[in-house]
């Protein structure tokens, strides 16, 4: 890191801890404090508080234009690519402030991956695809065995071992959803961004999706947009519900409602929690 900023260790051990049972513990991974987030004039969130833990999958859910790929794409700078984008408050990733002075956002997309989505393989071979980013950070040794693993961790590696070298493009629609969350995972992330990962999939393969998180989970922080309440509710521990208010200034996202998932589908606090989950908005 650039300036003295140094990132946290990728696993570690000296962070807040938040008690969520009796019997278990989370780690905080982002600590999101007064977030207001736009493009040019308009603003996108507003006012959003949250903490996002450790191995849990975190759901975010609302309404369309609701401020749900904006959050997310806060959450490893991927904004930072439009040039009108403006943001105020604080993101902490194990209390370092991911757009303070110094910090790479380089570095951040490498600990915090993110999937579309939409499938976007590079038009390359199944390997290089998994190869691509190791090779640009310079993680070149025993890059046959990273790839392997990053492929068997997507549980893709039984279906494409023996034609490793033949077009990505060649995958079906499922296939390439999950070598991109391969592709993802090669360099070792703790935190997976996945946006809309199975929307422009069949249901055998979201299935295949949703599993795959499922086992994700004990490696990897998840934090899952969605627009399929029955899919939150399948596979997220905890689920944020954002909203739309609006005020003098225009439209904006808020968050209303956050906790555990079961809570939010069975016995929100909110009347528009309730409201949106049973399907009288949205």
């Amino acid at each position: 890191m650039s300036q003295g900023v140094t990132m946290p260790p990728m696993r570690p051990v000296d962070v807040a801890v938040r008690q969520e049972t009796e019997s278990q513990t989370h780690e905080t991974v982002f600590d999101i404090q007064g977030l207001q987030a736009g493009y040019g004039s308009n603003v996108a969130i507003k006012g959003v508080d949250l903490e996002i833990y450790r191995n849990v999958i975190t759901a975010v859910i609302g309404p369309s234009g609701c401020g749900k790929s904006t959050f997310i794409r806060c959450l490893n700078r991927m904004n930072d690519e439009v040039p009108s984008f403006r943001h105020e408050g604080t993101i902490l990733y194990h209390g370092v402030d991911l757009y303070g002075d110094g910090v790479e956002p380089v570095e951040v997309r490498r600990r915090i991956g993110m999937v579309f989505q939409k499938a976007n393989p590079f038009p390359k071979t199944i390997y290089d695809n998994v190869a691509w980013a190791p090779r640009v950070l310079g993680l070149k040794k025993d890059l046959d065995e990273r790839v392997e693993k990053a492929l068997q961790s997507a549980a893709l590696w039984d279906e494409v071992k023996d034609r490793l070298k033949r077009s990505a493009l060649s995958l079906s629609g499922g296939q390439q959803q999950r070598l991109c969350i391969a592709r993802a995972i090669a360099i070792e992330p703790e935190v997976l961004l996945l946006d809309e990962p199975a929307s422009a999939l069949d249901p055998i393969a979201t299935q295949r999706i949703e599993e795959l998180m499922q086992s994700l989970k004990q490696d990897y922080t998840i934090v899952i947009v969605t627009h399929n309440m029955q899919q939150a509710a399948r596979v997220a521990d905890r689920t944020a519900f954002f909203s739309i208010d609006s005020d003098e200034d225009g439209r904006y996202g808020v968050l209303v409602e956050y906790d555990e998932t079961p809570k939010i589908f069975t016995a929100p606090s909110d009347r528009r929690t309730e409201d949106y989950v049973t399907g009288r908005f949205g």
